[in-house]
């Protein structure tokens, strides 16, 4: 018989992974609606309203077909990539708060956690590509790894310019020290490398060099098939999903909606004075209430995800995709050289204004 605690959790849990692979399968529509209008073509159309059932029409498919294996591969290692891959992608959401107090758990150490996670994450595609005993998939495996360890190195090391403006890991602190302005104003070239890290680590064009179709077939899952290539599809989309939640904790105020989406709102005035004074005397009032303020904070961390979601796939469809070496020399002699100028310059000026956070005055 289950305790109630284990059940709680058990709850707790559901509650944040459907919610989150519904939105994974909603996200490849939305970038194939996307891209589709970029290239002046239709896209999905046929299943469903507005092709809205694509997603799942193609996992269908996948989950419906014949399983093949290579004869010469190692079996147990073969599966456990992909369940590697997916379960440490879906780890991540265990800290993310989506409004105050609305976390699985709120670690004191989230930041670390993400990062520890997502390292681990990195074995699933090696493995998958050495056990598939193929030329092309261990090749795209140690070009993924040799890409991911590299700009994680860049990732890591934005945050850490964060962390100096907060001195905290919890990612709840990070959001409420931005009550008086998103990190996005002053750390604005550090949020451009961030976002050209978070491109890189999740394995999207142009740098999606581990899976480039032109010189190694699929990468890492060439020869994955049926059920266990759909983990490999949910755990990149899970990735990008989740890098977006980040980026919007750490740089637009996460679930804050102290600019977004009020900040229209407010020039109401501008259009019908009538409408304006009945929208400011009912605000508190309407605002008051626990569960609709926290499905405002929540609203306000989905718009602004939502808006890097749509922000990765202009890249992918705008941007050529680089050779190998160019990446690897891109990430090693220019990124890290500015990452390292920026973290001796941001505590410079901390010091210099006594603005540094107190948690880390202790030290």
């Amino acid at each position: 018989m289950l305790y109630l605690p284990t059940l709680v959790s058990i709850i707790e849990v559901l509650l944040v992974i459907i919610p989150v692979l519904l939105t994974v399968a909603y996200v490849t529509v939305a970038e194939r609606k996307t891209m589709a209008s970029m290239q002046r073509r239709l896209g999905p159309n046929i299943v469903g309203y507005y092709g809205l059932l694509q997603a799942f029409a193609d996992a269908l498919k996948l989950l419906l077909k014949e399983y093949v294996s290579p004869t010469q591969a190692n079996i147990i290692l073969f599966f456990l990539g992909p369940v590697i891959t997916l379960v440490f992608s879906l780890l991540g959401y265990v800290v993310i708060p989506f409004a105050p107090g609305l976390a699985i758990n709120d670690y004191n150490l989230g930041i670390l956690y993400m990062l520890a996670v997502s390292s681990l994450a990195t074995y699933g595609i090696l493995l998958a590509g050495w056990s598939a005993n193929s030329k092309y998939a261990f090749l795209g495996s140690l070009r993924s790894t040799a890409q991911l360890i590299s700009y994680e190195l860049i990732l890591s090391s934005a945050i850490l310019l964060v962390i100096m403006l907060t001195g905290s890991l919890n990612l709840t602190v990070n959001i409420e020290s931005q009550r008086a302005i998103w990190f996005i104003v002053p750390l604005f070239p550090v949020f451009i490398i961030f976002f050209v890290g978070s491109v890189a680590e999740t394995n999207r064009a142009p740098f999606d060099l581990a899976e480039a179709e032109s010189e190694l077939v699929s990468g890492f899952m060439t020869e994955h098939a049926a059920v266990i290539f759909v983990f490999f599809f949910l755990a990149e989309y899970a990735s990008i999903v989740l890098i977006c939640i980040l980026t919007s904790i750490l740089f637009l105020g996460g679930y804050l909606y102290n600019y977004l989406p009020f900040l229209l709102l407010d020039y109401i005035q501008y259009i019908n004075i009538d409408l304006y004074l009945n929208y400011m005397a009912n605000k508190e009032m309407l605002f008051s209430s626990p569960i609709i303020e926290g499905l405002i904070y929540s609203l306000s961390l989905g718009i602004k995800s939502c808006i890097m979601v749509f922000i990765f796939i202009w890249v992918r469809a705008s941007f050529p995709r680089i050779r190998f070496d160019q990446l690897m020399s891109f990430c090693w002699i220019v990124l890290l050289p500015v990452v390292i100028a920026f973290i001796i310059l941001v505590p410079c000026v901390l010091y210099s204004f006594e603005i540094i956070p107190s948690n880390i005055n202790l030290f």
